[in-house]
């Protein structure tokens, strides 16, 4: 027997096949159209992608692996969190998805806040544009016309389960990112759907990541070489995934992902909300486990930019600030590009160079960033802190994990070890195959989700500790120095 796992990106989608034991059989990836920005700070796209490149990288897998495909018995599904995907009575698609990293609902989240003063205690997190609730609120303010149509409300991997099953299911750790969920509940809120003019009636049917949410429809088993009851667990978001796909489930195992955006996790045993450091307190993709998340929004792409800016690779920018590394230099990077969730929630704050000089050459450019990256982990691990949750070694996932500069700013800066996983891929197609793994077989998650052998642990570097002490408390002072000249 074979198990599925399907992660729908905004760049595109990965599909891989494990077997029992948890072995990898296959992959295949298909790009996706990728999103568009009509105003500044907007993010959309248009949800028949997911479904091209779902369908576009499953047809591939079935090509390259026919056998492993036939033997395929559950699927699980993951994917980016919060986008708004509206649909009409008869399933429609209403309007473009609003995407996680859309800030244009800064003020209805505002005056979400103002008509229920009890938001935070129920959602357990603040109102941010990037949640799916404000979205809908702009959408009720600004599009009348179509918010009078909204039939059904579905985060992007719920949709693409309704065009695998015909089911409108969501699992627990993606409905606690749309603030419509009392997380410590597990559950809808009335109070909070009442705020943006929803109901019960407008949500999907919530199952827990690892349960069943449906069967595979018999015309897509037949194009993809399947036979008999093929069954869709709940799956989990994307950062739920990468924890099942990397074995942290218990309480205080985590990771610190250096994707797009930057992630740092930690398993809970219990509902830890901190709203007052924007924290993200989530239900886990497993029964009774919830997590925290300290998010920041431009990781990699912060590295992104500045190699648009200057025309060389990232790559080639990381071996540059590698070569020439001599601890903290005279440069200084905030990395808002995209504003910022963790700990400031602040859609609008924009990324800054402070110290630059004729000496300002790119490997120091790339420095500075790759150094602002690590400190906005290191607010994020200070939130955390205030939280009550205490982190022991973190493993590294992402494509900057394969910057070995990286990893040793984050170690020293977090204090902590940064555990680096033997090769293969841990990420959210992973953690979702073993979803589909428990829901088919009935099987116990912790048996299931495994950690990774361990190929090189990052020690924290004491030699730097003290001079990044002082750096980090420069960083920090230039937020609120530059928010305020910005009035």
């Amino acid at each position: 027997m074979s198990y599925l796992g399907i992660d729908i990106g905004t760049s595109g989608v990965k599909a891989i096949l494990i077997d029992r034991a948890g072995k990898a059989l296959g992959e295949a990836s298909a790009k996706a159209v990728e999103p568009v920005r009509p105003h500044p700070g907007w993010s959309e796209q248009n949800p028949a992608d997911w479904w091209a490149a779902t369908l576009a990288a499953c047809d591939a897998l079935s090509k390259a692996h026919p056998a492993e495909m036939a033997a395929v018995r559950g699927i699980g599904l993951s994917g980016h969190m919060h986008g708004a995907t509206l649909l009409g009575r008869h399933d429609e698609v209403l309007r473009p998805c609003i995407l996680w990293n859309d800030g244009r609902s800064a003020a209805e989240c505002a005056e979400m806040e103002a008509a229920l003063p009890s938001l935070r205690q129920i959602a357990g997190n603040i109102a941010m544009p990037g949640f799916t609730a404000p979205k809908i609120a702009w959408v009720r303010k600004h599009e009348p016309e179509i918010y009078a149509k909204i039939a059904k409300v579905l985060l992007p991997k719920a949709y693409v389960r309704l065009l695998l099953t015909g089911e409108h299911v969501e699992e627990m750790s993606d409905a606690a990112g749309t603030l419509w969920l009392d997380v410590g509940k597990r559950d809808w809120s009335d109070a909070l759907l009442a705020v943006t003019g929803l109901t019960r009636a407008h949500m999907p049917r919530l199952v827990e990541g690892s349960a069943p949410s449906g069967d595979l429809k018999p015309e897509l088993a037949a194009r993809w070489g399947m036979s008999g009851k093929i069954v869709v667990a709940g799956g989990a978001g994307d950062n739920a995934a990468a924890a099942c796909g990397i074995g942290a489930i218990q309480p205080g195992e985590g990771f610190v992902s250096l994707g797009t955006s930057g992630v740092l996790f930690v398993s809970n045993d219990r509902f830890r909300p901190n709203t007052e450091g924007a924290v993200h307190a989530f239900c886990h993709a497993v029964p009774n486990t919830w997590h925290q998340m300290g998010v920041i929004l431009s990781a990699t792409d912060s590295l992104n930019w500045l190699s648009g800016v200057t025309g060389l690779k990232q790559a080639e920018l990381s071996g540059k600030a590698e070569a020439s590394f001599a601890g903290p230099g005279e440069e200084i990077f905030l990395p808002y590009l995209s504003g910022e969730r963790t700990p400031h929630n602040n859609a609008g704050a924009r990324g800054s160079f402070v110290g630059l000089s004729h000496l300002s050459d790119p490997a120091r450019l790339a420095q500075a960033v790759m150094e602002g990256v690590a400190f906005a982990f290191r607010d994020c691990q200070r939130v955390l802190n205030d939280a009550g949750t205490e982190m022991g070694r973190l493993l590294a996932v992402g494509g900057g994990s394969k910057s070995a500069l990286w990893l040793r700013l984050l170690a020293t800066n977090l204090d902590t070890e940064i555990a680096v996983p033997e090769d293969g891929d841990f990420g959210g197609a992973l953690g979702a195959a073993r979803l589909g793994l428990c829901a088919a077989e009935g099987a116990d998650p912790a048996e299931v989700m495994t950690m990774p052998g361990i190929k090189t642990i990052i020690q924290p570097d004491a030699s730097l500790r003290a001079a990044y002490t002082t750096q980090y408390a420069r960083y920090r002072a230039l937020y609120p120095a530059i928010e305020e000249a910005r009035k």
